[in-house]
């Protein structure tokens, strides 16, 4: 607590690790936090928080139970910021205006000197102690530049209100400079007040993942169902999970059957079904029926807890952030201090007569003209319309370092489902063999009946069709439903179920499935009694934009990678529609964030963008990280920038939006400072020995309010930009390049095709466990389909049957491999 610019993390930084016992100590000002290794042996938390708190701040260490009066703390400063900023504007202004218009009459020089005094010793009372705290420790920061300037400014104007006859009597016409101290000091705590907004929220995301899991569970003990809180489940326990609620921790299935939706975790858009022997996870989802779990891991080890560690360790690797100006003002009010004190000195040695009413007046010039007003008005306002003009189009950025990062980016990783893709399922295809209204009346009441995800994505493409009462439904596990309407049995769902009544599909359809098979579709069957009367393809559709987008990039000289916890086959064939070059499949989340730091290593700039929980410890790694809008509060939480639309297209406008506002950043620090390197020389005189020239006063407090329009207005030239890229027609747009899952090495042009049936398969879940069995075999890349069952084996030679079916049994179950 107390800090409030990147000097104060240093000297907080330098404090503990100067203590006895710290081995490490890593501050981070933009979350405030600091990450510290001890040895309990030798230093205390007490210790370390007494040590803080002598240098001027303060240190909460029992954050677990103190998380609340942090954030109490925290609004409380915020709101005391904000309510001095208001006070300090409204005073600031009529000082302005009656010193600029009103000064001659009678009296209301003194009316200004109050009301400044009021904006000194009020507002301006942090400046000064923070100032006064820097100089006990021999160090200077930004509140150093803005004490000594409007100090001065104030004492001087004092001394020429209440003394004017000191400098009459030596023929000098004495001003006051109240308008200049109070000023600086609205513009500087508006500037403050608007940092403090970015950063108050930086702690959401890690709370909103430990939401995911639920403070209590049902327990099933030997005398039935107890509810106790999470923190008293142990290893071995048996909890009942009910539909619609979450899984608390990592166990396995010991009865029940329901969907499971794990796309906060792995991504995949589609719930999984879960039975006996099947793995949960904590904060995934039950959808609809009653499971009973054995817990197998709780607390820190579960998969969500270890995700929550990892966003955590990335928003702390992080180095400190540091603003420009602070750097600069390190330098700055030093240098400007000392050259003050010597222009004094010079007045005095080198102008007997007259030379200390001129070394004052020289030395109170040099610290006015040096004001720094536009100093720290250059960054703020840029990043102020910078963001503005992002949100204006669709891009809400969170964190202002990324403008500065996102122009250094040669690396995007995407995400597929709901960053590439649109992140639900949902039907693409249709094939009637025998269509009539009675027949879609009939397939429509059927899946209104059914919550699977696929039902719901027929229900809502058919939306509007008239529904009919179908009798006798039956929900059948892995296959699909049944039902009865007009003395007909009617079937929807897999091939499998197909199969299993002897439904007859005839030609067309079958083209029509391998077609949509081949694209990574999952398909839905409509049949009767004896024969079949329709085919759906549902997939997860991609954005008309994402190729386009990738074009963009590619364009820029961007490289674009896409990581997905999908399944080789869907990832190959987005992979491939969008244009992708590099892609890799069925990664975890802690693949991906080690994925990231593998490219980092390598001198790349990477961006990652991302929608999922899953995606939260990337997001955080990442050197820019991106959230799409439509997806998880966590990811958008985690995320610099946020695309409200969803629109791949705004990666390469907030690539642009980065440059511009980043150009007009050192343009407006260039003119902040041209002024001063100009005008101090000669405020201190340097002109006076050959023209007789001294520069009042008068003329500083001109030149600094000159610079801060100047900048001001520089920084609103920005909106007249635009960041809007041609791109290529959406209707026409063909991705170019071909996809490969292998993002290091070229593709093999040797590997040969073998393809095995496959049974025992009965949904999606079987086959990603064989597709997973033999991927796991070395230098051998499968692909598994449901419908038809087979797997397709790609490798330099021909594989042995048997040792394939072995390492199919033993990593994926009873499934039997045939040629």
């Amino acid at each position: 607590m107390g800090m409030s610019c990147a000097s104060c993390a240093a000297r907080v930084n330098k404090v503990l690790n100067e203590q006895k016992g710290v081995y490490e100590a890593n501050v981070n000002y933009a979350s405030a936090t600091a990450r510290i290794i001890y040895d309990p042996a030798q230093c205390t938390p007490d210790q370390l928080k007494a040590a803080v708190q002598q240098a001027g701040y303060d240190l909460l260490t029992d954050t677990s139970s103190d998380e609340e009066a942090v954030d109490k703390q925290r609004r409380k400063e915020y709101a005391r910021l904000r309510h001095e900023t208001i006070w300090a504007v409204l005073l600031a202004v009529p000082v302005m205006v009656l010193s600029m218009f009103f000064l001659d009459v009678p009296g209301m020089k003194y009316v200004v000197w109050l009301l400044a005094t009021v904006v000194v010793a009020w507002p301006g009372r942090r400046f000064y102690s923070s100032a006064w705290k820097q100089l006990r420790h021999r160090s200077a920061n930004m509140d150093t530049l803005v004490a000594s300037s409007t100090g001065v400014a104030y004492l001087f104007s004092l001394f020429n209100l209440f003394f004017p006859n000191v400098w009459l009597s030596r023929g000098i016409e004495p001003h006051i400079y109240f308008e200049s101290a109070s000023v600086i000091i609205a513009f500087i705590l508006l500037g403050r007040l608007l940092e403090e907004r970015a950063k108050q929220k930086t702690s959401t995301s890690i709370r909103k993942l430990m939401g995911l899991q639920p403070k209590t569970v049902t327990l099933l003990t030997d005398n039935g169902e107890r509810c106790i809180p999470i923190g008293e489940v142990h290893t071995g326990d048996v909890l009942v999970v009910k539909p619609g609620e979450r899984v608390a921790a990592d166990g396995t299935v010991i009865a029940g059957t329901s969907y499971v939706d794990e796309s906060s975790l792995t991504g995949e858009p589609l719930p999984v079904c879960k039975q006996e022997g099947n793995q949960v996870l904590a904060g995934t989802i039950n959808r609809d029926g009653v499971l009973r779990v054995r817990i197998a891991k709780t607390g820190q080890d579960t998969l969500l807890s270890q995700i929550i560690r990892m966003v955590q360790d990335a928003q702390g690797s992080k180095a400190p952030v540091q603003q420009l100006v602070d750097k600069i003002a390190g330098v700055f009010v030093p240098v400007i201090i000392g050259l003050s004190i010597v222009t004094f000195v010079l007045w005095c040695i080198l102008a007997p007569e007259g030379g200390f009413v001129h070394g004052i007046l020289s030395m109170v010039t040099v610290l006015i003209i040096a004001c720094p007003c536009a100093l720290g008005l250059a960054t703020p306002t840029a990043l102020i319309v910078g963001i503005g003009k992002g949100a204006e189009n669709g891009i809400l950025i969170k964190d202002a370092t990324c403008l500065e990062i996102a122009r250094k980016v040669d690396v995007i990783v995407l995400d597929k489902t709901g960053t590439i893709t649109e992140g639900h399922p949902m039907v693409t295809d249709e094939y009637w063999c025998c269509q009539s209204s009675e027949l879609r009346s009939v397939f429509y009441s059927m899946e209104c009946l059914s919550s699977h995800p696929l039902a719901v994505a027929a229900v809502d493409f058919m939306k509007g069709e008239s529904s009919v009462t179908v009798s006798d439904f039956e929900n059948i596990p892995g296959k699909g439903v049944k039902g009865h309407f007009g003395g007909k049995t009617y079937y929807a769902g897999s091939l499998e179920l197909m199969q299993e009544y002897g439904i007859v599909i005839d030609q067309e359809a079958q083209e029509r499935a391998q077609t949509w098979l081949h694209e990574a579709k999952t398909l839905v069957y409509f049949a009767g009694e004896q024969r079949i009367y329709a085919v759906f393809a549902v997939t997860d559709k991609i954005k008309d934009t994402s190729a386009p987008a990738v074009a963009e990039l590619h364009k820029a000289g961007i490289e674009v990678y896409m990581l997905t916890g999908d399944n080789e086959a869907s990832a190959a064939a987005v992979a491939h529609q969008v244009g992708i070059s590099h892609y890799k499949a069925k990664v975890l989340p802690a693949d991906k964030a080690a994925f990231i730091g593998q490219l980092q290593m390598k001198g790349h700039k990477v961006g990652m963008i991302g929608d999922g929980i899953n995606d939260s410890a990337a997001l955080a790694k990442a050197d820019l990280s991106i959230a799409m809008g439509k997806g998880s509060d966590i990811a958008m939480d985690t995320a610099m920038v946020t695309i409200l639309s969803s629109d791949l297209l705004r990666l390469p406008e907030l690539i642009r939006l980065s440059q511009f506002t980043l150009r007009t950043v050192r343009q407006n620090l260039f003119w902040a400072f041209i002024y001063n390197l100009i005008a101090v020389p000669v405020a201190a005189g340097v002109l006076y020995p050959f023209n007789g020239f001294l520069l009042n006063p008068m003329i500083g407090g001109a030149a600094m309010a000159l610079s801060s329009v100047s900048v001001v207005t520089n920084s609103l030239r920005l909106k007249r930009k635009r960041i809007g890229m041609p791109i290529a027609s959406l209707d026409t747009f063909t991705p170019q390049q071909p996809a490969t899952n292998d993002v290091t090495n070229p593709i093999n042009n040797n590997l040969m095709k073998y393809e095995f049936k496959v049974e025992g398969m009965m949904c999606n879940h079987c086959r990603t466990h064989v597709e997973n069995a033999l991927n796991s075999i070395e230098g051998l890349k499968a692909t598994v389909t449901l419908n038809p069952p087979v797997a397709v084996v790609e490798c330099d030679h021909e594989p042995n049957l048997a040792e394939l079916q072995k390492v199919v049994t033993e990593k994926a179950g009873e499934y039997t491999l045939s040629k």
